[in-house]
């Protein structure tokens, strides 16, 4: 059902003010059980998915497959009725008659049978489109997320090497530096403000992005990704039988498969019966016709075989296509977990290495520099590496989260740790 803007304007105000009320302990709250998202994420995934059109194409797939279900328990063939009359000379002829053919064969429990594995088809595609929506949610909002990290270590650059181009005008006027050590640090300034403008179009493609999957940063604008409570990576205790890409493609496979015997089916002939009543004048005199009559088609011209070997060639591909998902999830399963251990080990490393502290090293290479210790060559230098740090932990905490969510999707955790196990 479409959402009205002034429901949709409703929805983000109720949404904005859970996340001002849950801001303080929301840390906490999702430390203690790292299996959920945040209850806001989870709010905010579940109004972008039930909003998305992505959602009301899901929704029309499954209705269409129940009516099809629907549809194939209806009887196959309606009584046919039939009037005739002569009028030859003297002799008058009228008759009524009802004809039906007759299923013998069993089409009708067939094409039922493959309806319905066509239902479980559609509901496991519609639960594969719903983890994969997930998967890309998340995967935007943490892009979103690094970009604004970005953006403000930018700016956290620009303040410092404005600072710097100040000072070393001062100095240049002092007659303690060279007039190329000032222009140096004029070039670094241009170029930090250069840096800039291109981290904040990164920032408005990563919004875009973002938006395009349904997501809503206003709704998330104070809420930071928890990344030091994400768990470890620990071995799946299920199969790859539990994954919605096994499913639809198993259901996939077994629908194939029932249409070969509904194709099988078809080239049965079914049986007309008809029956038949009447009057026929001679005349001044009256007498009743009744009559039986059975008709069946011969399958001669067309045996419908072609038919038959088309369907069972579909089957077969179902079966190898499934066959190649099995291969393929039980790989990207060992590459999730992998990937998402050695993401987490280097972000622990990161986050305990001293260089990371761009604050400090600013501070003490800002007092080295006024010592005259280092020159203001190897104090951009250094600055510059100590930002890029501070950027590359930020792409490094994007990847972590991109491959802590397919971690959860490749074993089968996504739709629990999202709140959409159990949705429409």
């Amino acid at each position: 059902m479409p959402v009205s803007p002034s429901s949709r304007r409703r929805f983000v105000v109720r949404v904005a003010v859970v996340l001002l009320a849950v801001g303080p302990w929301l840390a906490t709250a999702w430390a203690a059980d790292a299996a959920l998202a945040p209850p806001p994420v989870r709010q905010a995934l579940q109004a972008a998915w039930q909003q998305h059109p992505s959602y009301r194409a899901t929704e029309a797939q499954l209705a269409a497959a129940r009516a099809r279900l629907s549809a194939a328990g209806q009887p196959l063939y309606n009584p046919e009725l039939e009037l005739a009359g002569e009028d030859e000379g003297p002799d008058r002829t009228a008759t009524a008659g009802l004809n039906l053919t007759l299923d013998l064969s069993g089409k009708r429990r067939v094409r039922r049978d493959a309806a319905s594995a066509r239902v479980d088809q559609a509901t496991a595609e519609a639960r594969l489109r719903r983890r994969n929506f997930a998967k890309h949610w998340f995967a935007a909002w943490a892009e979103l997320q690094t970009a604004q990290q970005r953006v403000s270590t930018g700016e956290r650059r620009m303040t410092l090497v404005t600072r710097f181009a100040g000072l070393a005008e001062k100095q240049f006027k002092a007659d303690d530096i060279s007039g190329l050590e000032r222009d140096l640090a004029l070039l670094a300034r241009d170029e930090a403000q250069a840096e800039q403008s291109q981290l904040i179009a990164e920032r408005a493609e990563a919004e875009a992005r973002f938006r395009a999957v349904g997501g809503s940063p206003e709704l998330l604008t104070s809420l930071t990704l928890p990344t030091n409570t994400l768990p470890p990576p620990i071995a799946p205790t299920t199969g790859i039988e539990q994954l919605p890409d096994w499913q639809a493609a198993q259901a996939a496979a077994l629908a194939a498969e029932r249409e070969v015997t509904v194709a099988r089916r078809n080239r049965v002939a079914d049986p007309t019966v008809g029956v038949r009543g009447g009057r026929i004048d001679y005349g001044n005199v009256q007498d009743n016709v009744v009559g039986v009559s059975l008709s069946i088609p011969l399958f001669v011209r067309n045996s419908y075989r072609a038919e038959v070997v088309a369907a069972q060639a579909d089957a077969d591909v179902a079966a190898a296509e499934a066959e190649r998902i099995r291969i393929e999830l039980d790989a990207d399963r060992r590459r999730a977990i992998d990937s998402y251990a050695a993401s987490q080990s280097a972000w622990s490393h990161w986050q305990a290495s001293r260089g990371t502290d761009v604050e400090r090293r600013a501070n003490l290479l800002e007092r080295l520099w006024r010592e005259g210790e280092v020159s203001t060559a190897d104090y951009l230098l250094q600055l510059k590496q100590t930002l890029d740090t501070q950027l590359a932990g930020a792409e490094l905490e994007a990847r972590l989260w991109r491959n802590y969510a397919d971690y959860l999707a490749a074993t089968g955790q996504l739709e629990r740790w999202a709140g959409l196990e159990g949705t429409p």
